[in-house]
C-alpha cells in the first residue's frame, strides 16, 4: 500500500489483541548478551530513526507517513543513518538491484549495531528470505503501526502475529487482512511543497514478471471524498504547491467502487488553488483507452501538467502476451497518437523491459522502432531480472551478455536524440520552482508540459512561479535566466542619455586610426598632402610626436 493509504488508518497506538501477543523473555540471558534496559527506556525520547526508501512514488508516500507518525511520537527522524538507533528500510521488489541494495544495508546496519526494520514490498512478498530472518518486519498494510514496531524492537520484546512465527527479539506484522491506513495520518514530507497522494493500492493485472502484486494485492480504491479532502487540506491548510497522484496503476482507480479515473480528476481540479499544479502518475494502457477524450481534457487544464507516464514494456505483441499485459502495441500507439494530437506539447514517459525470456531479436527491434518513432523524452530502460515466485522466473533466461547488449543498444539510441534542441534557446516559459538541483546552484522548475527547467538559485524562490528565458540546453533539461534580468540589462543600455552617440563616435575614431595608419605605414606624407590641417608641424605636438630632438631633421627621425 502507498504512504497515502497509511494516512487514513485508525488511532496510532491501537493494536488488535487477537492479532498480536507480547511477551518478555523468561530465561536469563547469557553473560555476554546485551540485555535491553527496558525499565529505563522511554520510547520516542532520545531515540533517532532513519528512513531509507527505494522504488515508486507509492513507497515514497509510505515513508512519509511512517516518518510523520514517528515524529509525532517524539522520535528524531534523521536524514542520514550514521547517528540513528533504528534503520527503517522501505524496500522495492520491482528490480533486483534495489533489493540487493537493501540486503547490503541490512548487513551494514547489523555490523554497526543498528536495530533494523524492513518495510515495503520485499518484506511483504518474501518475508522468508534468508537475509530477512534477523530483522523486524512491517508489511505494506501495517505502516500505521510503525511506532509500535519501533518501540517493541528497541525494547527487545517479541511481537508474534498469529499468522507468522517470529524469531526472538524481532517484530513481524504482515497481515493484509485489515483496512488500509487513513489518508489523514500525520506526514513528514520529503519535499514540503509536494503532496504525494496514493489514490489506490494493488492492481487488476497479473503480469508474469511482477512481484508487486504479491505484496500489494488486488485493487482497493480510496473513496473519492477522502481523496478530495486530503488534497484540499494539503493545498489550503499545509501550503503544498504540487499534487502528485500515485498508485500501482492510476488508470484502474474506481473500478472496484463503480467509478472511473475521470470522476476523480474532475473533482480534484476543483480544489487546486491558483498557482498550484497536479501531476498524474503511472497508468497502464488498458484502463484509459475508454477515456481518452476525458483524460486529454484534464491534461489541458491550466492547473494540470501535460504529462503522462504510460509503461509500454515491449513493442512486440508476442512478448506483451507472454507478459500478460492485456494490450497490444496498437493500443499503446492509439493512446500516444491521440494525446500528441490533442494535448499541445505533451510530455510522454514510458518504460521498457529488455531481454524478457521469450524476447527474440525481432521482438527487440520492434521496441527499438517504437523508441525511434516517438523519441520519448523519459525512457526507463530495465534489463529483465527474474523475481522469485513469479511465472516468468521459471522460464529460461536470455544470455547475460546478450541482455546487456540490448540494454546498451537502447540506451545509446535514447542518448542520440533530445527534446531540448538548441533551437529552443531564447524561448520564454513560466515555471513553478519546487526543489533545489543537485548542484546546489539552481532551482528545479517545470513548465506546463512538465519540462525540467533550471533557474539560478539566487534569482528564484521555492514554491513560486517565475518567467524565464532559455539560455542553454542539455539532454534532460533546459537552463534559463529570469526575463526580468534581461529586461534590466536592455533598459540600462537604451535608457542611457549618451547611447545614441556610440555609433558616430566609433566611426570617427576608426576613421582617424585608418588615416594615421595610411600616413605612417603606406603613404608617408599622405596627411600633409591631402589633409594639411592634420599635419601642422608648427604646434607643440611636435615634441610629443617626434621626441625632444625634433627640428629640421625630424622627418628623418620620425620615419627612421
Amino acid at each position: 500500500m502507498d504512504i497515502e493509504d497509511i494516512v487514513g488508518r485508525g488511532p496510532v497506538g491501537s493494536r488488535d489483541a487477537a492479532e498480536i501477543k507480547i511477551r518478555t523473555r523468561k530465561q536469563l540471558p547469557k553473560e555476554k548478551e546485551d540485555v535491553p534496559n527496558v525499565d529505563s527506556m522511554v520510547p520516542g525520547v532520545g531515540q533517532k530513526v532513519w528512513v531509507r526508501t527505494w522504488g515508486c512514488s507509492h513507497n515514497t508516500s509510505d515513508s512519509e507517513y511512517m516518518a510523520g507518525l514517528l515524529q509525532q511520537a517524539g522520535y528524531d527522524v534523521l536524514k542520514e543513518g550514521e547517528a540513528a538507533d533504528v534503520w527503517i528500510l522501505n524496500s522495492c521488489t520491482v528490480k533486483t538491484p534495489s533489493e540487493q541494495q537493501a540486503n547490503n544495508l541490512v548487513v551494514q546496519g547489523q555490523e554497526q549495531g543498528k536495530k533494523i526494520i524492513m518495510a515495503g514490498c520485499v518484506s511483504q512478498a518474501a518475508p522468508s528470505e534468508p537475509w530477512l530472518q534477523n530483522v523486524s518486519i512491517v508489511g505494506v498494510k501495517q505502516i500505521d503501526r510503525i511506532v509500535e514496531v519501533v518501540e517493541e524492537t528497541l525494547k527487545g520484546n517479541k511481537v508474534l502475529p498469529t499468522i507468522l512465527r517470529t524469531s526472538r527479539l524481532h517484530v513481524r506484522l504482515l497481515t493484509r487482512n485489515r483496512p488500509d491506513a487513513l489518508l489523514s495520518l500525520p506526514k513528514m514530507r520529503k519535499n514540503e511543497l509536494i503532496e504525494v497522494l496514493s489514490i489506490s493500492t494493488g492492481c487488476l493485472n497479473n503480469c508474469t514478471y511482477c512481484k508487486t502484486k504479491m505484496a500489494r494485492g488486488d485493487l482497493v480504491s480510496y473513496p473519492l471524498e477522502d481523496l478530495v479532502e486530503q488534497a484540499r487540506a494539503a493545498f489550503h491548510d499545509e501550503g503544498v504547491k504540487e499534487l502528485w497522484l500515485t498508485s500501482e496503476d492510476l488508470g484502474a482507480w474506481g473500478r472496484d467502487i463503480n467509478l472511473v479515473l475521470p470522476d476523480l480528476l474532475n473533482a480534484l481540479v476543483k480544489v487546486i488553488p491558483d498557482g498550484s499544479m497536479m501531476r498524474l502518475g503511472m497508468t497502464n494502457p488498458p484502463y484509459i483507452l475508454d477515456h481518452l477524450e476525458e483524460i486529454a481534457e484534464i491534461l489541458n487544464h491550466p492547473k494540470v501538467y501535460a504529462f503522462l507516464h504510460i509503461p509500454v514494456q515491449s513493442a512486440s505483441d508476442a512478448v506483451l502476451t507472454d507478459m500478460k499485459r492485456e494490450y497490444s502495441r496498437r493500443h499503446f500507439e492509439q493512446i500516444a497518437d491521440y494525446m500528441i494530437k490533442h494535448v499541445p506539447n505533451i510530455y510522454i514517459a514510458t518504460d521498457m523491459i529488455l531481454a524478457f525470456p521469450t524476447e527474440t531479436l525481432e521482438d527487440f527491434e520492434e521496441s527499438m522502432e517504437l523508441v525511434r518513432k516517438y523519441k520519448f523524452p523519459s525512457l526507463f530502460i530495465n534489463q529483465y531480472y527474474p523475481r522469485s515466485g513469479t511465472p516468468a522466473a521459471r522460464l529460461k533466461k536470455i544470455d547475460t551478455i546478450e541482455a546487456r547488449k540490448r540494454t546498451a543498444a537502447m540506451s545509446e539510441l535514447f542518448r542520440s536524440y533530445t527534446r531540448f534542441t538548441e533551437d529552443r534557446i531564447g524561448e520564454i516559459h513560466n515555471v513553478l520552482v519546487t526543489e533545489v538541483a543537485a548542484d546546489k546552484l539552481h532551482g528545479v522548475g517545470h513548465n506546463k508540459s512538465y519540462e525540467q527547467i533550471l533557474v539560478p538559485l539566487e534569482h528564484c524562490k521555492m514554491g513560486e512561479w517565475i518567467e524565464v528565458r532559455i539560455t542553454s540546453v542539455t539532454k534532460f533539461s533546459m537552463i534559463s535566466t529570469p526575463t526580468s534580468l534581461s529586461e534590466v540589462t536592455a533598459q540600462h543600455w537604451t535608457d542611457s542619455p549618451n547611447w545614441m552617440y556610440f555609433y558616430p563616435m566609433t566611426f570617427f575614431l576608426l576613421l582617424l586610426v585608418t588615416l594615421y595608419s595610411i600616413d605612417r605605414f603606406i603613404s608617408p606624407g599622405f596627411l600633409e598632402e591631402w589633409l594639411p590641417f592634420l599635419a601642422d608641424t608648427e604646434t607643440d605636438n611636435d615634441m610629443w610626436m617626434h621626441g625632444p630632438n625634433a627640428g629640421e631633421n625630424d622627418d628623418v627621425v620620425f620615419y627612421e
